[in-house]
């Protein structure tokens, strides 16, 4: 059962942030991911006009955007240590193949782009470049699921258990791997809705609308798949998504945001499409933060429990309200530059 609802500290002011930052994450660098499911999927008469608005669409700016997921692990190491030592040990096989997951997608990105332009090569270094970006976000979705059920709690790792029990078993869970093909589905919306809005192609905006209507209803699915799953394998994460007031405002509220996404692809709305395509991921995300609040570790450990010294969680929140004046006006640079010439921009200015 989860204890009293605490007050709001400074530990809970921080992992806010974070939570915030994957969010920034989800919505910027998961639609670059579901531009490289898009891209191994591309197929018709289109593919390759497909695969270049693809490469358009994510050239300038997919660098830029792991700058929220590196915030996370900053965070996580500054002001919870004991919890970023724990976890990045006993799901060191997931992250580690995230991470090399990561760095191939951008190596291939790069050396399709500006190495020999010929078939074959082509060929390679975007079969690596879209088949990473699959494995990733599954990677991504499945640490997270294997947090959220509990199956990594905070205890000693010692010789009575072996390497399969603790560093395998904990992440290959029904929930887990759910969990991981949801971030797939939701990554994959997300670029076939942005792709359909930027494009001013009439054939490709109908190519990637057909593929988010289809997207739009993998992620039912598998988040209809993946409570039923929470039931078994994360009872905290179930009870926080099936009880109270706020878990039916959640569900509304993600269940009106993907309807409207639906009607507005379907009536060709594209504005809205992206808008409530944002706010169905934003309100999948903070429903399983709120599901776990206030552990951190389930199913043990509170987020104050974890915390680092409060001097450390006042000086790291004094440096990212500094940080945050540059950086947040240096992403609106960033995409006015490199996206201004698109819709982007131009919807938003009217």
């Amino acid at each position: 059962m989860s204890p009293e609802m605490p007050l709001i500290t400074l530990p809970h002011a921080v992992a806010g942030v974070m939570v915030l930052s994957l969010n920034a994450y989800v919505l910027l660098a998961g639609a670059d991911f579901g531009g490289g499911v898009w891209d191994l999927f591309a197929r018709g008469p289109r593919r390759d006009e497909q695969r270049s608005a693809i490469a358009d669409a994510i050239g300038p700016i997919w660098e830029a955007n792991h700058v929220w997921l590196i915030l996370v692990v900053v965070l996580l190491f500054s002001c919870f240590p004991r919890a970023f030592s724990h976890l990045s040990t006993a799901l060191h096989i997931p992250i580690t193949l995230m991470l090399v997951g990561i760095v191939l997608r951008g190596s291939a990105f790069t050396f399709r782009s500006y190495d020999r332009q010929t078939d074959a090569v082509q060929r390679n270094w975007g079969r690596v470049f879209a088949i990473a970006s699959v494995v990733t976000p599954v990677l991504l979705g499945i640490c997270l699921g294997a947090v959220a059920s509990g199956a990594v709690p905070l205890v000693p790792i010692d010789g009575t258990r072996t390497f399969t029990e603790v560093y395998v078993r904990p992440w290959i869970t029904p929930f887990s791997l759910s969990v991981g093909v949801l971030a797939l589905a939701l990554f994959a919306h997300l670029a076939a809705v942005y792709l359909a809005w930027e494009r001013p192609e009439p054939e490709l905006k109908q190519d990637f609308r057909a593929r988010a209507l289809v997207s739009a209803i993998a992620v039912f699915m598998t988040g209809t798949i993946t409570i039923v799953f929470a039931r078994a394998d994360a009872p905290l994460v179930y009870e926080g998504l099936t009880r109270g007031f706020t878990a039916i405002g959640m569900h509304t509220a993600t269940a009106c945001a993907g309807l409207t996404g639906v009607w507005a692809l379907w009536r060709r709305r594209w504005l809205l499409a992206v808008l409530a395509a944002a706010a169905q991921a934003t309100f999948l995300l903070w429903g399983w933060a709120w599901s776990q609040f206030p552990w951190l570790v389930p199913p043990s450990h509170t987020i104050t429990d974890l915390a680092a010294p409060r001097i450390t969680q006042q000086l790291v929140l004094s440096v990212l309200g500094v940080g945050t004046v540059i950086l947040l006006p240096s992403f609106v640079y960033l995409f006015r530059i490199f996206k201004g010439r698109g819709t982007v921009f131009k919807q938003l200015d009217g």
